[in-house]
């Protein structure tokens, strides 16, 4: 037999190369030797510059202490038992990241299903517990796909753990299915505008119609707009004009391994 090639150096060229049955035996095995981390990405506010709070993306180390992105293994595992334990690694990982630094502020991603997980439960409820104001500092995000999934038991979730001061962002808005009934009835403090509507909206003037209609419905329903996927200054002087509260992307930086001093930042 020959002898195996040496792996890629670059992460990414070593995701891509994975196929899909590596996918589920990666994740099974950094879950298991707790080779998760999370990768910190600011989130600005459009007037001012200011670090608000971060969100935390979880990644997993490989065998060779790569760190991969989500995009290359979540979508295999997404709807699977194994996204519920990637879900309660993040949700574990961004706890202890609160407990560590008592001024950050930290969204983490969560699945409409693991709401219904007891262990991903628990982790919720040990690590509020822990620390009297974690609940403040700790922002839950669940995809308007997601949250469409299981709407009433999103709802009586949200009731659940709102008195422990824990905020909530609808993430992809625009993208999903979401009834405006279930928008009104879910109270969500955050959402968070599709990249697709952010794309290109120095010049696109429908992405400027569609997102100035996002950000009016999420003003009237009492929710902050955060536009997410800003790579050019173009896109952040047109949302800026549009009137987004919050910006979020590469130009201010990729997610990077330690989270930025929440200061003000110069805008375009």
């Amino acid at each position: 037999m020959p002898p195996e090639a040496d792996p890629p150096a670059d992460p990414f060229a070593h995701a891509m190369a994975l196929d899909a049955a590596d996918i589920p035996r990666l994740v099974c095995a950094a879950l298991a030797e707790r080779r998760t981390a999370l990768a910190y990405q600011p989130v600005i506010v459009a007037k001012t510059g200011t670090t608000v709070f971060h969100e935390g993306l979880i990644r997993l180390h490989d065998g060779a202490g790569r760190l991969l992105p989500a995009r290359h293994f979540l979508p295999g595992v997404e709807e699977t038992d194994l996204g519920r334990d990637l879900d309660r690694a993040a949700l574990r990982e961004g706890l202890e990241a609160l407990r560590r630094d008592p001024q950050l502020r930290l969204s983490i991603n969560m699945s409409a299903r693991s709401i219904g997980d007891g262990r991903w439960r628990r982790t919720l409820q040990d690590g509020l517990d822990r620390g009297p104001d974690l609940g403040e500092r700790l922002i839950l995000e669940i995809s308007e796909g997601s949250a469409m999934i299981l709407p009433e038991l999103v709802g009586r979730f949200m009731s659940e753990i709102r008195p422990r001061g824990v905020s909530f962002a609808l993430d992809e808005f625009g993208a999903g299915r979401t009834a405006f009934r279930h928008l009104r009835s879910f109270l969500f403090d955050i959402a968070k505008i599709d990249p697709h509507f952010v794309r290109g909206i120095g010049a696109d003037t429908d992405n400027q119609v569609l997102c100035g209609a996002l950000v009016a419905v999420a003003r009237q329903l009492g929710m902050a707009s955060i536009a997410c996927g800003v790579e050019t200054e173009a896109e952040a002087r047109m949302l800026g004009r549009i009137g987004v509260d919050c910006l979020q992307g590469y130009l201010w930086g990729r997610p990077a391994r330690q989270p930025r001093p929440a200061v003000r930042m110069p805008l375009p």
